[in-house]
């Protein structure tokens, strides 16, 4: 039984040998994204295919950080990964180091960033759009001069209405320098005066409508003062030039109905308004007629005095009223100007000067009278204090013949803090003294 491996010894050497041949540790490998997962942990989960076969592969939150997209379900990929086994499942599979879009991929990649970027600098705000006349007299037309855009473009308009000129401007619209061209045809088309620019071509792949994606072709969009209809490719390819642009259209034909009115409408709409018109007139003669009629039976027009006499009377009621008013209000204010007058009088208003000044005079004698009183209240109190202060001081205590004793930095109040010997210091009115204790006598003995 000793020659029979287990299956983990079996897995350990199949690892040990893929993980040992440099061919497997740095390999290239071109697919398709399928079974897409993003674990919480932010390791990426998913299988690369083709036609024929399948792979598992895994990408760790590191590399994954390191993307310049956002991988999903379908992506055509190009892989730099190593090749290893996964022991416990037994099976192997890739761990990808780098990976990125391959082909028409990077082109979405770098739409989708581009169209983030003109978002954010408000290129396709729905405010900033204008708008498209509706009875245009001049319209320019900016495609290729030969093809079924132009064809289509051109029929529409001269089936629907007639009326207006049409500008054909032969544009570059696939190629290197399709860019530029398309860019000096707008800025041609904005000169020459006309209501609408389409623009338009054919549909194709990404790569061949890649000039109605490019950021400068989108700027001089945005900065054309003439409103612009976008009909680039079939209804399902969208451009960037379709986003800026004022309208867009599906197809080249829809956008030559969007740009004019249609003839055989406008026709029945003219007719109906003419109908209506007529309706109108006619009722409307027939209600001035009947109001005629009512009017010139009115009694006042029969007797047209009737419609300024009393008005006459009026004014002068009028009149006679407000010259009582003018009267009244004349009197008022007479009245109001001789009592003004009086409050003004001059001797009165010297009087009452001489009153307050006087009074003023008075305050000021009571006022100083107050204060000297104050002020000898509180000298009386101060030399009271002074004195009570004086009777206080150890001072004038000495000079009533006592001494001040010390012995060190305590004063002696008592003969019992003294003993023979003790060096003391006497403080006299007029000195100090040292002495030396000789004997110590208490009252108590």
């Amino acid at each position: 039984m000793a020659e029979y491996l287990s299956i983990t010894a079996l897995t350990k050497y199949i690892k040990y040998k893929f993980d040992q041949d440099p061919h497997l540790q740095s390999v290239l490998i071109k697919g398709e994204l399928s079974n897409f997962k993003k674990h919480s942990s932010g390791h990426l989960y998913f299988n690369v295919k083709d036609n024929n076969s399948l792979i598992n592969a895994m990408m760790f939150k590191g590399n994954a950080s390191k993307l310049d997209f956002d991988p999903k379900e379908g992506d055509e990929v190009l892989i730099e990964a190593r090749v290893s086994v996964f022991e416990k499942r037994g099976n192997y599979q890739i761990y990808v180091n780098k990976m990125q879009l391959d082909g028409i991929g990077n082109l979405y990649q770098k739409l989708e960033q581009l169209k983030k970027k003109l978002t954010k600098d408000g290129f396709f705000n729905q405010e900033l759009k204008k708008a498209i006349p509706k009875f245009p007299k001049k319209i320019a037309v900016l495609t290729a001069g030969t093809g079924a855009a132009i064809r289509d473009i051109h029929s529409t308009i001269n089936s629907r209405y007639p009326l207006v000129e049409q500008i054909q401007l032969n544009t570059l619209v696939q190629g290197e320098q399709a860019k530029n061209d398309i860019i000096e045809k707008i800025k041609q088309a904005d000169q020459l005066g006309v209501d609408t620019i389409i623009i338009g071509r054919g549909g194709g792949s990404i790569e061949d409508l890649w000039n109605f994606n490019e950021e400068t072709v989108v700027k001089a969009i945005f900065e054309c003062n003439t409103p612009i209809i976008s009909a680039v490719g079939h209804e399902t390819d969208f451009t960037l030039s379709d986003f800026v642009a004022d309208v867009r259209a599906a197809t080249p034909t829809q956008a030559a109905v969007i740009a004019t009115p249609d003839q055989f409408e406008l026709m029945q709409y003219l007719n109906q308004t003419k109908l209506s018109l007529t309706r109108y007139i006619k009722q409307r003669i027939q209600q001035q007629r009947k109001y005629l009629d009512h009017v010139s039976s009115y009694y006042k027009f029969k007797t047209p005095t009737l419609l300024y006499d009393q008005q006459i009377q009026k004014r002068d009621d009028l009149e006679r009223k407000l010259n009582l008013q003018i009267d009244l209000r004349l009197k008022h204010e007479s009245q109001s100007l001789q009592l003004l007058s009086n409050k003004l009088n001059l001797k009165h208003f010297k009087q009452n000067i001489e009153r307050e000044k006087q009074n003023l005079n008075q305050q000021t004698i009571e006022l100083n009278k107050k204060v000297s009183e104050l002020i000898m209240t509180h000298k009386n109190t101060l030399g009271r204090k002074i004195e009570s202060l004086n009777n206080l001081s150890p001072t004038n205590t000495m000079l009533r013949g006592y001494t001040i004793v010390n012995k060190g930095n305590e004063v002696i109040t008592s003969t019992k803090d003294l003993s023979e010997n003790d060096n003391i210091l006497l403080t006299m009115k007029d000195g100090v003294v040292d002495a030396q204790v000789k004997k110590v006598r208490c009252n108590d003995e």
